[in-house]
């Protein structure tokens, strides 16, 4: 597979360093905090409107249309999304870099070389913390801002951050 090729000093040893597809998925447990947090977000715009059409008499028709077209907007981003971000999002960890592709309409390609990396962080929200699943923020020196790895197992995202804390301590340069 061509494209971009990121050259990496390592050591006294050059490193090619090629986008492609990371090779391991998120956690299956992804799919229903996704779903979780369609269902939160569509609730917060359909309620106020399904509140107008129970509370006033006689709301115009397009009040009713508008309700409507959120409905099933909202039906069709839960049940979709979810599935299609799973497919698409990956992750995978090397000595020489970290690999992300991630999204679903729009898909991101990232690689996080091992010598750029600052800091790594977890994260679990409470939707995170009662599917036992984790967030793994890896912050490199780059404009393009954190890499983030989203809907892992919590077991594994501790075993991430303690991989790339390692590899990053014995990896030369000062990550800038």
């Amino acid at each position: 597979m061509g494209g971009p090729v990121l050259r990496q000093s390592v050591g006294v040893t050059t490193e090619q360093v090629r986008l492609r597809a990371p090779r391991h998925q998120v956690s299956r447990k992804s799919i229903t905090l996704w779903t979780l947090h369609a269902v939160i977000g569509w609730t917060v715009v359909l309620l106020p409107q399904l509140v107008v059409l129970l509370f006033v008499d006689s709301p115009p028709t397009w009040q009713l249309a508008a309700a409507v077209t959120t409905g099933v907007l909202a039906v069709a981003h839960t049940l979709v999304m979810p599935r299609w971000r799973f497919r698409v999002h990956r992750w995978e960890s090397t000595p020489i870099a970290v690999y992300t592709l991630t999204g679903w309409l729009s898909q991101e390609w990232r690689i996080a070389p091992v010598s750029r990396i600052q800091t790594v962080d977890t994260k679990r929200g409470p939707l995170q913390q009662l599917l036992g699943l984790s967030t793994v923020t890896v912050t490199t020196a780059s404009a393009a801002g954190p890499v983030h790895i989203e809907g892992l197992d919590h077991e594994a995202a501790v075993r991430l951050a303690d991989e790339l804390t390692t590899t990053t301590d014995a990896t030369p340069g000062d990550a800038t």
